[in-house]
């Protein structure tokens, strides 16, 4: 199965210099993608959560300004009254606070408070410290080409998500 020219590797990976084709990036990002999600999954569950909740939690995270319960609902493709138990279970919780937008008391804004993120920083830790040892194992540039291509990745699913593709 491994071979110098360039051929799959159990793993996924590749082996000697030879081109990468689409299938051997499918296989690999399922693989992470099935990776991540058991450890979703598994803080979900330790945390009394569904998995839809632990997804709210990362868009919550990953947001460059709080969201709102529309965006995160736009985000993750569910109904108003389905994001609403989500945010209602995870405040119960303390994953979420909701807040009235200063300028706008209409407003409502979701923040993800610090002792829930050190929760949830303690349980991934072990996801970092191998993303850590993985990036140790590139060179500089080959970290920025992967960054590159992950975020690229990440624009084309966005885009189909919204439908623009």
């Amino acid at each position: 199965m491994t071979s110098a020219d360039g051929g799959r590797q159990p793993d996924g990976g590749t082996a000697g210099t030879g081109p990468v084709d689409l299938q051997q990036f499918a296989v690999a990002l399922r693989r992470m993608n099935g990776e991540f999600g058991r450890l979703v999954h598994g803080f979900a569950a330790a945390q009394g959560l569904h998995a839809t909740d632990a997804a709210a939690l990362a868009a919550i995270l990953d947001a460059e300004e709080p969201l709102t319960p529309g965006l995160l609902r736009e985000h993750l493709g569910l109904t108003s009254g389905a994001v609403t138990a989500c945010l209602d279970r995870l405040e119960r919780a303390g994953h979420v606070r909701r807040s009235r937008d200063p300028a706008d008391r209409r407003v409502v804004r979701l923040h993800y408070p610090s002792d829930a993120r050190a929760a949830a920083r303690g349980y991934f830790r072990p996801l970092a410290q191998a993303t850590d040892r993985a990036r140790a194992q590139l060179d500089d540039e080959e970290q920025r080409v992967v960054l590159r291509f992950l975020a690229l990745l990440n624009q084309e699913l966005a885009a189909l998500r919204g439908g623009e593709s």
